[in-house]
Parts: C-alpha cells; sequence; structure tokens
C-alpha cells in the first residue's frame, strides 16, 4: 500500500518544489517506486523532472477536469523506478471548473485511490496557495511535509497552515498526519538561521526533521537542466542532505 505525502505551505518561495524534485528523486535511488503528482499550475516540478510541458496532451487537469485515467498522464522520468504525473497551467482554471462538482473536495483523492497501490510513495507539489487544488491534495494525502525557510518571516502563515490542516482533520481526511516541519535554505554562518531552527524546534519539537536542507547552490541550478541534483551533482550538499532526509522518512515509516 502506497503513502501519499502532499508538500504544502501557501508562503511562496521557501522550498517545496525544490524538496518534492530532489526527495523523490532520493528515494527513488534507494529503490522505491515513486510518484511526483505536480498540483501546481506553475508545473516547476514536471520541468525540474525533465518532462517537456508543451508536448503533453493529458496531464493532471485532465485527470481531475475530465476524468481521464490517471495512469494515461504518468510519464517515467530520469531515473529509474521515479514517476512524474505532469501539470499544466490549465490547472489554474481547474479551482472554478471544481466548484460546482459533486465532492469537488475529493476528486483527487479518487483518483489516486485507482493507483496508490502501484507505488511506494506519492509525493504531490502543492501549489502556494490554500486554494481547492491544495484542499484536494491534503484530502488526498496520508501525511504532510511543511518545508519552512531559515528567514525572518518563516514563522508567518504556519499558523494558517495548521487551521487548513484542522478543518481538513475535522471534515476531510481524519488520518491526515504532520509527517514533519522541514527546515530549508539553511545558512549556519547566519544567526538568524539558528534563531529560527530554535523557534521552530521549540514549537514542534519532535514533528521537527533532523535532516536540514541547507542554502546550496548546486540545488537552485540542477532544475534548469531539468534534473534533481542528485544526478546533477551527487556530492553536492544538497543530494547528500534529500538523500538523508529519503533514509529518515523510510526509517520513521518503517518503526511505525
Amino acid at each position: 500500500m502506497g503513502k501519499i505525502i502532499a508538500l504544502a505551505n501557501q508562503k511562496g518561495g521557501v522550498g517545496k518544489t525544490t524538496t518534492t524534485i530532489n526527495l523523490a528523486a532520493s528515494l527513488a535511488t534507494l529503490e522505491k517506486k515513486v510518484l511526483v503528482v505536480d498540483a501546481d499550475p506553475q508545473a516547476n516540478a514536471s520541468s525540474g523532472l525533465g518532462i517537456d510541458i508543451q508536448s503533453l496532451s493529458c496531464t493532471v487537469y485532465e485527470c481531475l477536469v475530465n476524468g481521464n485515467n490517471p495512469k494515461e498522464a504518468i510519464i517515467q522520468a530520469c531515473i529509474d523506478g521515479l514517476y512524474v504525473m505532469p501539470s499544466h497551467i490549465d490547472l489554474v482554471g481547474a479551482e472554478l471548473e471544481l466548484m460546482n462538482m459533486e465532492g469537488r473536495e475529493t476528486v483527487m483523492k479518487k483518483m489516486l485511490d485507482t493507483i496508490k497501490d502501484d507505488y511506494d510513495y506519492i509525493l504531490i507539489d502543492c501549489s502556494p496557495s490554500l486554494g481547492l487544488i491544495t484542499v484536494n491534495s491534503l484530502t488526498a494525502a496520508d501525511s504532510i511535509i511543511i518545508p519552512v525557510q531559515c528567514e525572518y518571516f518563516a514563522l508567518e502563515g504556519i499558523s494558517k497552515l495548521l487551521n487548513t490542516i484542522r478543518i481538513i482533520k475535522t471534515k476531510l481526511n481524519p488520518s491526515l498526519d504532520i509527517e514533519g516541519f522541514l527546515l530549508t535554505m539553511y545558512d549556519s554562518r547566519l544567526r538568524l538561521s539558528n534563531q529560527i531552527y530554535d523557534e521552530i524546534k521549540k514549537h514542534f519539537q519532535e514533528l521537527v526533521f533532523e535532516t536540514i536542507i541547507a542554502r546550496n547552490v548546486k540545488l537552485s541550478e540542477a532544475p534548469s537542466y531539468g534534473l534533481p541534483a542528485i544526478l546533477y551533482d551527487a556530492e553536492s550538499k544538497g543530494a547528500k542532505n534529500y538523500l538523508a532526509l529519503a533514509q529518515e522518512i523510510l526509517n520513521k515509516n518503517q518503526s511505525k
């Protein structure tokens, strides 16, 4: 039985897509079968894994709005065992089109339930908003990873996201867990990075991943080549951080 993990934070620029791409690639490197569902209209997770978005006839949009079989949309990515259900700019309009559907919050859950058993992990890259597509993603997910960048406004908005999670747990998905808070863009030389780390750790304790993602140039460069960091430069700090995160998640899920 696969596990569905959503990566969400309505604040932009916190490393959601970078984490989705590199965590998925690391899990696949550790011999898990992984599907990335790109639920962001910007489709950065798709292009960051080398998918040519312009050439697609079936994407997550067609699956959600037109009811296409999700298997039609899935593409093998650049690593064995890694697959992508790509996004498209059309997904911007999906919010409106789903609005009048019955059970509009559970469309993605029903779609993913049909393929959940085909994968060890399904990672959903959510858009930086708390709109209907993100609500669908959280309703479909077993757990959520919340990336938090080590910067001044990091804690802003987390309470709003936690409130949304609470509402979804109450009304739509009682089994939704927080997989963990992931600190990203960490720079050990900056006092601020350490303050944010201490603050998050104090608030959320064992919910904070041991692995911290350091600020790393290779992580920023890799997507422009359509590659995860582990293929772009396996020796880079970023690639090693995400491999450690993948191992931490596997250990945590084995011990449950």
